[in-house]
């Protein structure tokens, strides 16, 4: 049997699933074909979106397993997945932390969140998250709430990204670390189906990070299109 979901006033939900939620950059993925129909009460454009972020084949390209196996996820581990779109590595972070950690699936989107607690309930996995409905230049994480904020393909839709990390170094607990993974902006991304123009290069992810008070402490390598970097406080 699966347990009925408890939702309380701060959308926090313990239950049987695992995470989903739209990106801050649903306009700039990738098109596929859909997977599964529309649900009642979603706009059809939202759940096209959804469905092209979580495409089988990105996994050829995203390596998620061992991006986080290299993330060192451990249970009982916080982790927010920030701009997490349609949960692509919410639900490994569900996974990797267990019931006893806690995953927070951030955006911007209310579509996305009603998204993601439907989506949940039809998982059947044990598990602790809480969806939080960010404004643009706020993730509205609690202070020292987290182990990790993981980023991927959603760096670049940030705004005044020094002063947005800036402020966001009161989420992390002590020891937490921030992940970046995002595409190159010249030819090493290849085709992406979306203006280049957009994208952040590396060097300006470091100087920016910098700026706001980090260290860059790790950077892999295997991703084909994208960098992978960590930073610290």
């Amino acid at each position: 049997m699966v347990p009925v979901p408890m939702i309380s006033n701060t959308r926090h939900l313990t239950a049987a699933g695992l995470a989903a939620a739209v990106s801050l950059g649903l306009l700039f993925v990738t098109p596929a074909v859909a997977q599964h129909g529309h649900q009642q009460g979603h706009s059809p454009n939202v759940m096209e979106y959804l469905d092209r972020l979580d495409r089988p084949e990105r996994d050829q390209e995203q390596k998620p397993a061992q991006v986080v196996e290299t993330l060192g996820l451990k249970p009982g581990m916080s982790v927010a997945d920030l701009g997490a779109g349609s949960g692509y590595f919410t639900r490994r972070f569900v996974e990797a932390v267990t019931e006893t950690g806690m995953v927070y699936a951030i955006d911007v989107e209310p579509e996305a969140l009603k998204y993601v607690e439907e989506s949940l309930v039809h998982m059947h996995r044990p598990y602790t998250a809480e969806f939080i409905h960010a404004r643009p230049g706020n993730p509205k994480l609690p202070v020292e709430s987290v182990d990790l904020i993981f980023i991927c393909n959603t760096y670049h839709h940030l705004e005044d990204r020094s002063t947005y990390f800036r402020n966001v170094k009161s989420a992390l607990k002590p020891g937490g670390r921030i992940a970046i993974v995002d595409y190159y902006h010249d030819a090493r991304s290849g085709e992406l189906g979306f203006p280049k123009k957009h994208l952040v290069p590396r060097d300006t992810v470091v100087e920016e990070l910098t700026a706001a008070g980090y260290k860059l402490v790790k950077e892999q390598t295997f991703l084909p299109k994208q960098y992978f970097l960590e930073f610290v406080p």
